[in-house]
This record gives C-alpha cells, sequence and structure tokens, in this order.
C-alpha cells in the first residue's frame, strides 16, 4: 500500500514540475518573440528616421545648388526699366533747380581803388533805378493829368446842357456800362439821342464831385447830380452816382455807372 501511494506522489510531483517547465518555456518564447517584434518596430523606426534624413539633406543640397532660372520676358522688362530710368537721369536738366549750384562768393575789393570803384557802381545801378522809377512815375502822373483833364471838360458842357461841347470828349466808338458788366450802348449816335433830348427838357443840370480818384488813364467820380424840371432855379430832384471813366489819347473810350 504505501509503495503505490509513494508512486502516485512522485507521479504528481513530476506532472506539476513538468507544467511549470512548459509554462517557463511558453512564457520565454512569447517574451523572445515580443521582443523581436520590437527590435524589429525600432529597426524599421530607424530605417525610416534615416530615409527622411537623407531626403532632407539631397532636398537641401539640390536647393542650395539649383541656379535660379529668370525668364527672359523679365529680363528684359528689368533692363528696360534700367535703360529708362538711366535716360530719365541723364536727360534731367538740374541746372534751373534751386540749391543745385552752389552760388559762388561775391570777389571782395582787395585795394582802396577797387573799393571806390565797386562804391561808384553800387551807386550808378541805384540811380538808374531811381530814374526808372522816376520816369515810370511821371508818366502816370501825365496820365492822370491829361484825363482829370478830359473829364473836368465833360462836367463843365453837361453843367452848361451843351451837347456839342460834351459829345466832343467821347471816342467815336464810345461803350457804357452799367455795374458790373451790362453793355448800356455803344457809340456817339445814341450817345446824342439820350443826352440830347435830357438836355433839352431839363431847366437845369449840376454834377458836383464829392470825392474824385484817378489812377493813369481811369477817373473815378463820386458826384452830386442835381436837375430842375420846371424852374431854372429850383432844384427837385438830387441823386448821388459813381461814375468810372477810362480816357484813351484824349478821349473817353468806356464809362461805367455804378447805381
Amino acid at each position: 500500500m504505501k509503495p503505490l501511494f509513494f508512486a502516485i506522489s512522485l507521479l504528481f510531483t513530476w506532472q506539476v514540475f513538468a507544467s511549470d517547465q512548459t509554462s517557463e518555456q511558453s512564457q520565454q518564447q512569447t517574451e523572445q518573440k515580443t521582443e523581436k517584434k520590437d527590435v524589429a518596430r525600432l529597426e524599421f523606426i530607424e530605417d525610416k528616421a534615416t530615409e527622411s534624413e537623407s531626403s532632407a539633406v539631397i532636398k537641401s543640397q539640390t536647393e542650395v545648388t539649383k541656379p535660379e532660372v529668370t525668364k527672359p520676358e523679365a529680363v528684359n522688362k528689368d533692363t528696360e526699366k534700367k535703360e529708362a530710368a538711366t535716360a530719365t537721369v541723364a536727360e534731367a536738366d538740374d541746372s534751373k533747380v534751386i540749391g543745385s549750384v552752389n552760388p559762388a562768393p561775391a570777389a571782395q575789393p582787395k585795394t582802396a581803388a577797387e573799393k571806390q570803384e565797386a562804391v561808384a557802381e553800387a551807386t550808378k545801378a541805384v540811380n538808374q533805378a531811381k530814374e526808372a522809377l522816376t520816369a515810370k512815375q511821371q508818366e502816370k502822373a501825365r496820365q492822370s493829368r491829361e484825363s482829370m483833364a478830359v473829364i473836368e471838360q465833360v462836367i463843365a458842357a453837361y453843367n452848361a446842357r451843351n451837347i456839342d461841347a460834351f459829345i466832343k470828349m467821347y471816342d467815336e466808338n464810345v461803350e457804357f456800362y452799367t455795374f458790373p458788366n451790362e453793355l448800356m450802348f455803344t457809340g456817339k449816335e445814341k450817345l446824342i439821342a439820350r443826352y440830347g433830348i435830357m438836355f433839352k427838357k431839363l431847366k437845369c443840370i449840376k454834377s458836383s464831385p464829392i470825392k474824385r480818384i484817378v489812377h493813369g488813364n481811369i477817373v473815378i467820380d463820386h458826384e452830386l447830380s442835381e436837375t430842375c424840371s420846371e424852374d431854372p432855379k429850383v432844384v427837385d430832384k438830387r441823386a448821388e452816382f459813381v461814375t468810372s471813366y477810362q480816357v484813351e489819347n484824349g478821349k473817353i473810350t468806356k464809362v461805367l455807372f455804378f447805381r
């Protein structure tokens, strides 16, 4: 009985030991497979990384060594622009540009004789300028005197109601305007028709300048006009007018009424 029990115990122990060995072997095989897979996976990743780095290096070398290709049209346009800019700069005339040329300093007299000569030349230039200005002023003054004389004669003829003396002071093509530029009539015929009837109709006419401005051939009168319609000694109408006269060659060529 005991030998049988010992044999059964020995068999059971051997089975347990065999199962443990089998488990250890299967576990080792599993670990080896896992390691192989991991190693293969790592090798695959390293190969990919190496390939990527190689591609990047080749691409960068290609970009560095690859020459730039410029289209012929772009080159032609750039050349034309540069030539046009060069021609514009060449054609530009800066001789009249302010500040482009530094003025040369005036030569200073060195000796007493040179100083006296410079002073004499400056005095001569000043005298010539004064003479020119004086001549212009004298001409303007002469025109003013002649123009004022013409207007004085016109007013005297107007107050005397003398149509012949009145129209004598006007140009054949005299123009009458009302401010600012409305044409009333032109010529002596209409002047005679207008003022001839007024001189015959009225018993008295008197124009008295309140203020007068004379500038060359222009005379501006601010005047007071008085008229008598019935009795020569009784003024029944008074009015103020501003009249501008333009005188050429001793004749009135243009009249402008400000009413």
